[in-house]
């Protein structure tokens, strides 16, 4: 009795969907078991910080309501009623009705669909090769990084900025379209730092005082879907009153001369009336950017989450171009390092296998493919079968009311591979239980930073839990499904990924633990030449041909080719008198953590954020239940009471559970799934709404 617990500390990247990827010590008890979770200080992005709810990552793997083995539905959809299967049983089944689906409807009848519950290569996008080689739909991700993605690209050339450990070293840290305390704390550990050392200063722009802002020393509050304007505004003070570095412009920007004449009438008045924000406020802003050469922009991707957000980052992101701050240590911009990466996934998506010809469709309107809109479906089949891994999108997809048709559907087979029983997973026909990322080895990025690292499995996983990879092995013997990526194990996937990649084997990227791969200096500032193919940082953007993804998409020839506030964002009008931004939590990251008891707590009920002024025009107090509504749909949330943010603009916190709201219905019920230009996207925080007090049998 007297006996301790064996307690090893071991290594790990976090899985989950933020950009920073943390470095994780993790206490392994008995081999067996998982205790403490900590930032690791041996990695010099991390430095020893980790999100709280990553900490008590304890709560989540051993939940005692994780799924432990597979299960078959016995009664309607959507009612949890289900009795356990064999994997066998399971397995043999899923390969049957795929391939009824494909002798009936064709092969693209099938749609594997999955997204980033995990950001492991080997678990997230080995599904791919399945739906490669057998010539399944195949899928285009826009639910999350295209527009941000694009935004970023169209000026520089590529997805890839400054060294993010260079805020240390900052004179002025621009936080712009994020919200880093609740999504990525690490941006927030080397902006303090460059505070404590060197007397930086922190900007903080957003649509509401949220936590990262309430620790700013300047607080930008706009409207949504206004960054443009308020960018414009800025931009044109720095020309007028002499901050513009003309001779950087001259070597590294397309059209100075154009840029500056564009921006003669985007005044601070101009941008103040479309914006929000004082003028006096965008001047001083502007000043203080143009005097200081150290400037940081730290760009995100919530004021990318709406129909103009490419144009609002190209905008944003001129502003450093303007100033030169590309110039400096400590200065220029930063979003991801998607392009360092260099990843070769062909084994593991079996690019080999693929044909260009089979249709993609679109992540964010499964609503739409689901209750056959041609359009949607791109003039094919049916959707009539599919597996689902890494999701959960009866919760987070766009167009909810038509999401829960299409999944309602008895014609349609539905595979859920998950850790919990979300409400995707329950409204399955057969439910397979996952691991987590500490039950089985994967390869991680950093899209925040740039370290890559291999994840190995530290414990076994309860009852028949099985990984990605050993779900679609299984499929692929039952569904002749013939690539080597299926005969390898995650290991053997890891290290023929890093060999490919340039990147040596997996046992030497093991020995590093987590390895540094930031370009150089001059690389990351791009010194000599942006990534265009006329070396020039470009004020005016070529939408019609961007760098990836495919192009065409929404109404993509309307756009500004200088930056410009785009007035194609869904504006409040008299029946819809409100504009909603649906902001991350701090406690959940879109469904992950809903489970978990301490998020639960800290999150409390569904809420919406409401000026004081606005609900007392309503006749609404601080605790009440409100509808919100448009053409969508509608939801049920409690009134907050909250005075930062523009009167006309509401707020609702996290993805809270269908069920968790009055009603069942979701915040997702508001959010469109209309295509953002240039090559498609969600515009989740672009909503216009009406609110009225909720009846009691809402």
């Amino acid at each position: 009795m007297n006996q301790h617990a064996k307690v090893d500390i071991r290594h790990s990247t976090c899985p989950h969907d933020c950009p920073s990827a943390c470095a994780l010590d993790i206490e392994v008890i008995d081999g067996r078991s998982i205790g403490r979770v900590r930032g690791s200080k041996q990695q010099t992005y991390t430095a020893g910080v980790v999100c709280a709810k990553v900490a008590r990552y304890a709560e989540r793997i051993h939940h005692p309501d994780r799924l432990l083995y597979p299960m078959r539905r016995t009664g309607p959809k959507g009612s949890g009623q289900f009795a356990r299967i064999s994997w066998d049983e399971a397995l043999d089944e899923i390969a049957a009705r795929f391939d009824q689906a494909e002798h009936e409807f064709g092969a693209q009848s099938v749609w594997p669909y999955y997204y980033a519950g995990t950001m492991g290569l080997v678990m997230r996008d080995g599904i791919n090769r399945l739906a490669n080689v057998k010539k399944y739909s195949r899928f285009y991700s826009t639910i999350c990084a295209n527009v941000a993605r694009i935004g970023f690209a169209i000026g520089t050339g590529k997805i890839a900025g400054v060294d993010p450990r260079e805020m240390a070293v900052s004179d002025l840290v621009v936080i712009w379209g994020t919200n880093p305390v609740n999504t990525q704390v690490n941006v927030m550990t080397h902006a303090m730092r460059a505070r404590k050392e060197r007397g930086a200063r922190i900007a903080a722009i957003d649509v509401y005082n949220n936590d990262t802002m309430k620790q700013a020393d300047i607080k930008i509050l706009l409207k949504p879907g206004t960054d443009g304007a308020f960018a414009c505004g800025v931009m044109h003070v720095l020309f007028r009153e002499g901050y513009a570095d003309r001779a950087y412009m001259d070597r590294y920007t397309d059209c100075p001369d154009e840029l500056e004449a564009h921006l003669a009438t985007r005044t601070p008045e101009w941008a103040s009336a479309i914006s929000g924000v004082p003028v006096e406020e965008i001047e001083a802003f502007a000043r203080l950017v143009g005097q200081t050469k150290r400037a940081f922009f730290r760009l995100g991707y919530g004021f990318t989450r709406s129909r103009n957000g490419a144009a609002q980052m190209h905008a944003a992101l001129c502003i450093p171009a303007v100033t030169g701050a590309w110039q400096h240590e400590g200065g220029g911009a930063f979003f991801n390092n998607f392009a360092i990466w260099r990843f070769d996934e062909s084994i593991i998506e079996g690019h080999d296998a693929l044909d260009r010809t089979t249709r993609w469709l679109d992540q964010s309107q499964i609503g739409r493919i689901l209750t056959g809109d041609a359009e949607a479906l791109k003039g094919g089949p049916p959707v009539k079968a599919m597996l689902i891994q890494n999701t959960n999108p009866m919760t987070v997809a766009p167009e909810q009311a038509l999401v829960r048709q299409g999944f309602a559907r008895e014609d349609l087979f539905m595979v859920v591979h998950e850790q919990f029983m979300t409400e995707t997973a329950a409204m399955a026909d057969i439910v397979l239980p996952a691991t987590m990322f500490m039950e089985h080895d994967d390869l991680y990025y950093g899209g925040g930073h740039q370290h890559i690292s291999v994840g190995a499995k530290l414990i076994d996983p309860p009852g028949e839990c099985r990984s990605n990879h050993e779900v679609l092995q299984g499929l692929g013997r039952r569904l002749n499904a013939v690539h080597p990526g299926f005969e390898m194990s995650p290991r053997e996937l890891i290290d023929a990924t890093l060999k490919k990649s340039g990147h040596g084997d997996i046992a030497s990227l093991e020995a590093d633990l987590w390895r540094d791969i930031q370009p150089d200096f001059r690389t990351s500032h791009y010194l000599d030449g942006f990534a265009h193919a006329d070396k020039k940082f470009h004020f005016k953007a070529d939408w019609a041909n961007p760098p990836f993804g495919n192009p065409g998409l929404g109404p993509w020839a309307q756009m500004p080719a200088l930056p410009d506030h785009w007035t194609i964002i869904e504006e409040a009008d008299e029946a819809h008198p409100f504009r909603l931004a649906t902001s991350p939590s701090r406690s959940f990251l879109n469904t992950s953590f809903n489970e978990t008891p301490s998020s639960i707590a800290r999150e409390g009920k569904p809420s919406v954020m409401m000026h004081p002024d606005d609900a007392g025009k309503l006749g609404l107090a601080d605790g009440d239940t409100v509808t919100l509504g448009n053409v969508r749909g509608e939801t049920n949330l409690t009134v907050k009471l909250f005075d930062g943010l523009r009167r006309g603009v509401l707020i609702a916190e996290s993805i809270q559970p269908n069920k968790a709201h009055l009603g069942g219905r979701g915040i997702n019920m508001l959010t469109g799934a209309e295509a953002v230009a240039p090559v498609g996207g969600a515009a989740f925080h672009d909503n216009k709404v009406w609110v009225k007090k909720a009846t009691s049998a809402a």
